[in-house]
């Protein structure tokens, strides 16, 4: 009780009792108090809470999240806090250094430890210290690093998927065994060499990158282009065609190989912190120990990108969602005529197309990844999805830019980055012509390939 007097005796000192006098002759301050005093405290706190804001109470916002059907909450216990720790990183690490080293097209190299810690390298591999978890958590993996930035999403896909996934699936037991477990911890970076400067498309019957057995070694001569981490990787899967057979081959080129020579590639608009290099190969020796042992032929290549395609898929679905994440908290601040921009119908409209195309992408890929742990997945399955959600993320982040008006071209509001990057994911593994008569293939029962 007498705490109660004390804090009243408190507020009573600080009454000014002229403006109280002022009050009286608008109000009848008598049937005020009484209302008041059958206040509960719940309703008391947020009545000194509009006070205290001039008498409006500010509104609570939702938050901002590009997960509007809560996919994550299908995920386990283990699962969700992996992908929350991944976030965390990305959040923490990435972001703030991101546009800078976007803008100067360089790769923080002192975040690969950091990124090791996670142990995530590999997620899907069995044995060799890698996780050995499913297929959808590799694909929330690859939408969480993408939310933030792409192109460390497509340096991680390179390493985890291209390099280590065609040494894992078409490798002897002592090449996995040499390479693996040091790629895993990232102290050992991989390339994958497969387009060439002027195959791309066609790199299933067209490689001319060339590959002549000679006793126990194999002589390797051609070019590739556009190849992530290739100027700074340990190992590069190189893939040609062996002139004897007019098979495609797989073999691990060890960066000292005299005749390799990599140049870094410039002048990029978009995935500019993923380092590509132009590979040109002259007379390379390859021991036969080093040919991926059980790559035989395209055949053998396309298991690799088949498994990597669902998490490119996945990768557009988390460029998507950060460009909308971002455009919906500049709205939320951004104020124009009075008040946010969110509060405009049209403003509404971008948004809610953009949230529609990101649900039904996560939708979509979230069955992908099922299908995938099941052991269904099938060349059209993770082409469909690629085909889809490359085409939906160019709209997404188009919208997004449109939201900001002028400052949606500016790197400090980051979606200029996702606009350029989406146009990368657009094209590669597989342009969204060759992925659609895969699918087209497989619906109609009859190729449309030249």
């Amino acid at each position: 009780m007498f705490s109660k007097i004390k804090e009243a005796y408190q507020l009573w000192k600080h009454i000014d009792l002229d403006a109280l006098g002022r009050l009286s002759q608008k109000i009848d301050l008598p049937q005020v108090m009484e209302a008041v005093g059958r206040l509960d405290d719940q309703q008391l706190a947020g009545l000194m809470k509009m006070l205290r804001s001039g008498g409006h109470a500010k509104k609570e916002l939702p938050p901002v999240t590009g997960d509007f059907y809560d996919i994550s909450h299908k995920l386990s216990e283990e699962d969700r806090a992996l992908q929350l720790k991944v976030r965390t990183f990305m959040e923490q690490e990435i972001q703030p250094i991101v546009n800078e080293y976007w803008l100067n097209a360089e790769f923080p190299f002192e975040i690969i430890p950091k990124l090791a810690e996670l142990n995530i390298c590999g997620v899907t591999y069995e044995g060799y210290g890698c996780p050995n978890r499913s297929f959808l958590m590799e694909g929330i993996i690859a939408m969480e690093l993408a939310r933030v930035d792409t192109s460390i999403s497509t340096f991680f896909g390179v390493q985890s998927g291209l390099a280590m996934g065609s040494i894992y699936l078409l490798g002897s037991e002592e090449q996995k065994q040499e390479w693996l477990p040091g790629m895993q911890q990232l102290k050992i970076m991989g390339a994958f060499g497969l387009t060439e400067p002027e195959v791309g498309s066609g790199a299933a019957g067209g490689l001319t990158t060339t590959a002549k057995r000679d006793g126990d070694k194999w002589i390797l001569n051609g070019q590739k282009k556009w190849i992530g981490n290739a100027t700074f990787a340990d190992v590069l899967v190189i893939w040609a065609r062996d002139v004897d057979d007019n098979e495609v081959k797989g073999f691990l080129l060890r960066k000292d190989t005299p005749g390799f020579e990599v140049k870094k590639m410039h002048d990029k608009m978009a995935l500019r912190i993923v380092q590509n290099g132009l590979i040109t190969l002259t007379d390379c020796v390859v021991a036969e120990s080093d040919r991926l042992q059980h790559a035989r032929s395209f055949k053998d290549t396309a298991e690799v990108l088949r498994m990597t395609r669902a998490g490119v898929a996945w990768q557009a679905v988390g460029c998507a969602r950060g460009a909308y994440e971002h455009a919906l908290d500049y709205t939320r601040k951004r104020k124009q005529f009075g008040k946010p921009i969110a509060a405009f119908q049209l403003v509404q409209n971008h948004l809610v197309e953009m949230l529609s195309n990101v649900t039904a992408m996560q939708t979509m890929v979230y069955r992908l990844s099922e299908l995938q742990d099941q052991g269904m997945l099938k060349d059209e399955h993770a082409s469909l999805a690629k085909v889809f959600c490359s085409l939906r993320t160019r709209d997404v982040v188009s919208k997004a830019r449109e939201v900001m008006g002028g400052n949606g071209i500016l790197l400090e509001h980051n979606v200029a980055r996702f606009v350029a990057d989406a146009e990368a994911i657009y094209s590669y593994e597989g342009t969204k012509e060759i992925n659609s008569l895969i699918v087209g293939r497989a619906i109609t029962g009859f190729s449309a390939f030249v």
